[in-house]
């Protein structure tokens, strides 16, 4: 490589490689006299037939031979009616295919791109572009030529490109010259900016290591960082230690900013315990509020009906079944309690006694909703129920401010919800700033009925609420102990109970629904995983590979789910020419594939199938089949069930392969089939409650492919991370 700098210009003849994450790019770039420079660097969203200034040097790559790396990088808006119709028939902006291009240019030939900037309104003379149609042109023109120099900025300060479609929506036009004034504010909530990468470019601007804004934003980056490990709040001398580590300063750096952003009411400061505890204002808000309310639905009761005990046995006789004491007190309870909770195992009859309440409160007249925290359990709950259950989310009618991008739920304590009774599946799945939106949305004088399993994983979101609400003891409490008869028949069933005891399953019975079968090699692992799912359950057992579901403690590794989506994609859904697919980071999307929702995205539009709905929302966990990919509209459809959704190649960062999924995101789904790979791995990852998880998300039949001695380490291992949350004792009193 040489030293010297050069510079080309030239168009985009073509766009070899990009990749969305990080703008990286591979061009065909004609720089004149009929000849194409392969050019490669991180060139964000680029588009054939758009003008560059590429400053760098050239290199000779040992597989693709000489090629100019970029370092610098200006792009030229086209200026010809010939260059204007090349870059809009690129699909470059959405809304402007190669036809409506032509249209455009013939109308305004060399000022179509400063009509579509100044007078987008102008558009509506070109014919079959109305007025609305044309401001959406023009603002997706500015949108587009923003986040690209945006995304330039990005590339130069080393920030992730994904990022500048966040940023850039949030600051508009002025974001440049706002990160200038305080870089820290790429570090607003939403944004997801990882603080490292934010930090170097705040010192590269000049901020100096003890600058107050970078304290500030170090201690709040902390608390939220901490919220993903399930905490509520951290001790104010954890907190402070943190922040120091973090920041390479002296504690009384970060102490000085606790207390400015304590006197600027950004955080909360409370005793719990003895200890001084900081929150962020909104999680101190939910976690004091779910307290009261709850405390305020436990204290209600309801008068009986006259015949309480004749309903119940009736109830019985009609569904054919006899109820057992605990189940007979469960239904009980439920017509006469403000809150009621009901926990047990499986095969302890939870499914039973839901659909002996849902008959009683019906037989009281008393309109009931069912809802689970994902779209995955809330069918689950509809299927066994028979009754209409939603998630959470569309339960609350989960909103999106056209304001400020920000979401918020249009059911709370002015507009509640029409029922007399909430009955909440899956609860331990449930966070609490999900149940503080819920608790607000029920009004004071219905009741709360929640169902769950407190050995279960706990909820992604902070807090362990349903936990706490147990343990605490204050609260109406029915707790389920007794395996009936016919679950005792499953050794699904069964195992689970035996590790949630501590003790080690039974592996060595060959004729049931749970099976070990032994592998000494990571590579044996993967290879039956994938032989189960694409030719043996499918041949021998009839089970369709799209029923079963494989599930690993961890990412990472040959037996992860990352390596392990791309081989039973490679067996399930292997490439072809009828099928088109689409590159992003470590996998390749393609039509057929089944992919999950991995964050909730509260204002994606969807529709029905059969035409019947429209509405938006698609949550975390929500699986899907991708049905279409359009390169050049830069779209994928995807079918969630009955749900159709499109998703542009932006927004792809959202979605994962799902042919295998973590034991953390199966929580409140279940499968016909399930094969768990049990391998080496962290800790953190082998421990009894994932071991427990992963075994109660199977229906039929479950499959675990490793190493005898890992099972044996995963029942062993019951320690639970701590997770900080002050629910317990406010529910006993115990605060200050």
């Amino acid at each position: 490589m040489t030293e010297e700098l050069e510079v080309l210009q030239g168009a985009i003849s073509a766009v070899v490689y990009q990749n969305a994450e990080n703008g990286y790019a591979v061009l065909r770039l004609h720089v004149g006299g009929g000849q194409n420079i392969t050019v490669v660097g991180t060139i964000p969203l680029p588009v054939v037939g758009e003008q560059l200034m590429v400053t760098g040097r050239w290199s000779t790559h040992p597989n693709y031979g000489k090629q100019f790396e970029a370092e610098f990088l200006e792009r030229l808006m086209p200026q010809s009616s010939a260059e204007i119709l090349s870059y809009l028939s690129s699909r470059v902006i959405r809304g402007i295919g190669p036809r409506m291009a032509a249209r455009i240019v013939d109308q305004f030939g060399d000022a179509t791109l400063q009509i579509m900037e100044r007078e987008p309104q102008r558009l509506s003379e070109v014919p079959g572009i109305s007025r609305k149609k044309a401001l959406e042109i023009g603002e997706a023109f500015r949108l587009q030529v923003g986040i690209r120099q945006l995304m330039e900025f990005f590339a130069l300060h080393h920030l992730p490109a994904e990022l500048a479609v966040r940023v850039y929506k949030l600051y508009g036009e002025s974001t440049i010259q706002l990160l200038y004034d305080d870089p820290y504010l790429l570090m607003e909530e939403g944004l997801e900016a990882p603080f490292a990468a934010v930090d170097r470019f705040a010192i590269d601007l000049g901020v100096s290591a003890d600058d107050p804004r970078r304290a500030e934003a170090g201690i709040l980056y902390e608390l939220n960082y901490n919220l993903t490990a399930g905490h509520s709040f951290l001790p104010q001398e954890k907190l402070v230690a943190a922040t120091a580590q973090l920041l390479t300063v002296e504690p009384p750096v970060a102490e000085q900013a606790v207390e400015r952003l304590l006197e600027g009411q950004r955080l909360v400061r409370e005793t719990l315990a003895g200890i001084l505890v900081i929150y962020l204002p909104r999680l101190h808000e939910a976690e004091c509020c779910c307290a009261e309310r709850l405390l305020a639905f436990g204290m209600q009761e309801f008068p009986a009906p006259g015949d309480l005990e004749g309903m119940i046995r009736r109830i019985g006789k009609e569904s054919g079944i006899a109820y057992s004491l605990e189940q007979q007190q469960a239904i009980r309870e439920a017509a006469t309690s403000g809150l009621l909770l009901i926990t047990g195992g499986p095969g302890t009859g939870k499914t039973t006694i839901l659909n002996g309440i849902l008959a009683l409160l019906g037989q009281m007249g008393r309109r009931c909703l069912l809802a689970a925290p994902t779209g995955r359990a809330a069918k689950r709950l509809s299927e066994v129920t028979g009754e209409e259950a939603s998630t959470i989310h569309r339960l609350l009618e989960a909103t999106i401010d056209p304001n400020t991008g920000n979401m918020f739920f249009a059911r709370d304590a002015d507009n509640p919800l029409k029922a007399d009774t909430v009955i909440v599946d899956e609860m331990s799945m449930v966070d609490v700033e999900l149940l503080y939106a819920l608790l607000q949305a029920v009004p004071g004088n219905k009741q709360l009925i929640l169902v769950g399993d407190a050995d279960q994983l706990p909820p992604v979101g902070p807090g362990f609420p349903f936990s706490d609400m147990l343990r605490s003891q204050m609260l109406p409490t029915i707790r389920l102990t007794e395996i009936f008869r016919q679950a005792q028949q499953s050794l699904i069933v069964m195992n689970a109970h035996r590790v949630n005891r501590g003790e080690m399953p039974d592996l060595k019975t060959v004729d049931s629904d749970f099976f070990f079968l032994r592998r000494k090699s990571e590579e044996s692992v993967w290879e039956l995983i994938r032989d189960l799912c694409a030719q043996r359950l499918p041949r021998n057992m009839g089970i369709p590979s799209e029923q079963i579901q494989v599930l690993s403690p961890t990412r990472k590794g040959g037996v992860g789910t990352v390596h392990l989506n791309q081989i039973l994609q490679a067996a399930l859904n292997p490439g072809a020419p009828d099928k088109k697919e689409r590159v992003f980071g470590e996998f390749t999307f393609r039509e057929g594939d089944r992919v999950m929702q991995i964050r909730n995205n509260y204002d994606l539009m969807w529709k029905k199938t059969d035409g019947s709905a429209v509405g938006c929302g698609v949550f975390n966990g929500d699986i899907g089949r991708i049905t279409k990919i359009d390169p050049a509209a830069e779209t994928m459809t995807l079918l969630f069930d009955d749900r159709e959704a499109e998703y542009d190649f932006t927004q792809l960062n959202e979605l994962e392969p799902a042919y295998a999924m973590t034991v953390h995101k199966s929580q409140g789904s279940e499968y016909r089939a399930v094969i768990l790979a049990v391998w080496n791995g962290s800790p953190y990852l082998l421990s009894r409650s994932i071991l427990y998880t992963a075994i109660t998300r199977a229906r039929e039949l479950l499959i675990l492919v490793g190493r005898e001695e890992t099972v044996a380490v995963m029942t062993r291992n019951a320690k639970k991370n701590r997770r900080y949350t002050g629910l317990k004792l406010r529910l006993q009193g115990k605060v200050g």
